[in-house]
């Protein structure tokens, strides 16, 4: 990989500022810059963001001091670099974080942006087809949307965990927290698509590699079980497709499942119990999404929402 290329987990964790973050479009531009020079550093030195250590990037931040770099660009690219081992190490795309013991700057939390109920209509209506991958990726797209379940959970489910009689699905959140969530019945209608003999069966291989791939729920080309990338990818092709391209990941889809339940009337403890949130204020950004959606809205719409010039 070229030092201009960013890994995919990078570009994820991208997409992740936007939408769970809530980033501007500058800070992001802002982030891409200070990752590239960032992965640029790495290629030089053999290494990737999976396999630097807390060495290496206290070589890095003593070379950045010893340079003429401004202080603040310093550290915003150190910032820049700790809040994405900090989501690597939390998705669990490493098993540690190399940059906890580094100084740095606490980059504040912000508001995530869902799709709206149309966008998301659009998103599940570009895949066409009935061939197995698309059978596939429509279930996929509608289990996510239908549960707000995370990208990792939703590749790790075996077939056992579904219940199609009653349309619930076991979830093994962070921690190994188990939850049960229902599925409606846009989902339930994709996921018997992908079981049929049309769907499943096709990606199957005469003979499995590895025990857990014949129980995997979501399979690849290859007949073994989806990875996070391959999801992501998935996303990102109906996302292409249906126009929707800023800031589309699954987290997006969890958002606005989370969002328009709320929307709809939806308790918050519910919504919280749903996501596998161990905190109440975790699910409560989503009232925040939720009350700026219904003021626009209401400035839309009534006719003395925003006071008119007199004649």
């Amino acid at each position: 990989m070229s030092a201009d290329e960013l890994p995919l987990e990078v570009e994820e964790f991208l997409v992740w500022m936007a939408s769970e973050r809530g980033r501007s479009r500058n800070t992001l531009q802002a982030y891409r810059r200070d990752l590239r020079q960032y992965q640029g550093w790495l290629v030089e030195r053999g290494l990737t963001p999976l396999t630097v250590g807390y060495d290496d990037l206290i070589q890095l931040i003593a070379e950045h001091k010893a340079s003429d770099r401004a202080t603040s660009s310093v550290a915003r690219q150190t910032a820049a670099v700790r809040m994405l081992h900090r989501y690597l190490a939390t998705e669990q795309y490493r098993p540690d974080d190399p940059t906890t013991r580094l100084d740095g700057v606490r980059v504040p939390s912000g508001i995530p942006k869902p799709l709206s109920e149309q966008q998301i209509t659009s998103l599940l209506d570009a895949v066409i087809g009935d061939e197995p991958l698309h059978r596939r990726d429509r279930a996929l797209l509608e289990l996510l949307y239908a549960t707000g379940a995370r990208i990792s959970e939703v590749v790790g489910l075996s077939i056992g965990d579904i219940n199609f009689d009653d349309s619930l699905v076991r979830l093994l959140g962070k921690g190994g927290k188990e939850r049960i969530v229902p599925f409606g019945s846009a989902a339930t209608v994709a996921l018997d698509g992908w079981f049929s003999r049309s769907g499943r069966a096709g990606l199957a291989p005469e003979r499995w590699k590895r025990r857990g791939d014949a129980e995997a729920v979501f399979l690849n080309q290859r007949g073994g079980r989806l990875s996070r990338q391959g999801a992501w990818l998935v996303i990102k092709k109906y996302g292409d497709r249906a126009g929707i391209t800023d800031h589309l990941s699954p987290h997006v889809l969890r958002h606005s499942c989370a969002t328009h339940l709320l929307d709809h009337g939806a308790d918050l403890r519910i919504v919280q119990e749903m996501l596998g949130h161990a905190s109440i204020s975790t699910t409560q950004v989503y009232t925040k999404v939720s009350q700026e959606r219904l003021w626009e809205v209401y400035r839309k719409a009534h006719p003395r929402a925003v006071r008119r010039p007199s004649p």
